[in-house]
């Protein structure tokens, strides 16, 4: 990999990570795209630390939010009042929200894993993106903000997030969907999206830094990485801050549309070479 593929794909990581248009299909397709023949031990490296440079820009954007709902969650539970206020609240309905995708790669670790290695399949999941965007446009009341979310929203929205395990299949994407098709408007869909990717992003980072770390040399190429890891964090950064800002006057059909027409230029690609 070099300087100027790293930094590309740290802008591709930072944007898509957050914007429902898929990064994981992106960091499969892009490179196939422009032929990039990229060893695989690299690859798993650079993933692993652009995972956690996204992770980083949702900490610092949603620092307060996590560390008011973080605090009020244990004090909770030290003074026997789990439940006490509205932050300890949404401290579980982000844990229940995260269960169903876990327990999913848990059982199905390797059928994930395949599916990331099949640019086709990858192209084809783009479609499902689109599908799940327009569905939250059209089965949606958005009469439901933030406060709002209940028990049974974290858990549809969590077995939502079990299909963006697949590449092509958006996180923030379905998410947004599953809080969308339970009234929820968008900023509060995309707001709840947002920090639930958390646990997720902290889970998926953790467990790449321990396979990073029994590679037998996994620091050789660090130094073109780096560059890649800054243009994620801050890329990704930008990317909550704008999204939620649009998404409080406008609709999700134009990232249906990129997925749909981005999807058409892979298969075009796939069907030439």
């Amino acid at each position: 990999m070099t300087i100027l593929q790293s930094i590309i794909l740290g802008i591709v990581q930072g944007a898509t990570e957050f914007l429902p248009i898929s990064s994981s299909g992106h960091l499969v397709l892009i490179p196939h795209l422009f032929g990039w023949h990229i060893p695989d031990q690299d690859k798993f490296v650079f993933d692993v630390l652009i995972q956690v440079a996204t992770l980083i820009a949702v900490v610092v954007y949603f620092w307060d939010d996590l560390f008011t709902i973080t605090k009020s969650f244990f004090q909770g539970i030290v003074k026997g009042q789990p439940f006490g206020n509205p932050n300890a609240q949404m401290g579980w309905l982000l844990g229940l929200a995260t269960v169903p995708a876990g327990v999913a790669y848990l059982l199905f670790a390797n059928t994930f894993e395949n599916a990331f290695a099949n640019p086709l399949a990858t192209s084809l999941f783009l479609f499902g993106t689109a599908l799940l965007l327009l569905i939250a446009e059209w089965a949606g009341k958005r009469d439901k903000d933030f406060e709002g979310i209940t028990w049974v929203d974290a858990i549809i929205i969590g077995f939502f997030q079990i299909l963006a395990i697949f590449p092509g299949i958006s996180r923030s994407g379905s998410t947004i969907t599953g809080g969308m098709t339970r009234n929820l408007d968008r900023k509060s869909a995309a707001r709840f999206s947002f920090l639930i990717s958390f646990p997720v992003m902290m889970a998926a980072g953790l467990i790449g830094v321990i396979k990073l770390i029994q590679l037998p040399d996994s620091s050789g190429q660090l130094i073109v990485f780096i560059p890649g890891f800054i243009t994620a964090a801050i890329v990704g950064y930008i990317s909550i801050r704008w999204l939620l800002r649009f998404l409080t006057q406008r609709p999700l059909y134009i990232f249906a549309m990129y997925c749909v027409i981005f999807g058409i230029i892979n298969l075009v690609s796939l069907s030439i070479q």
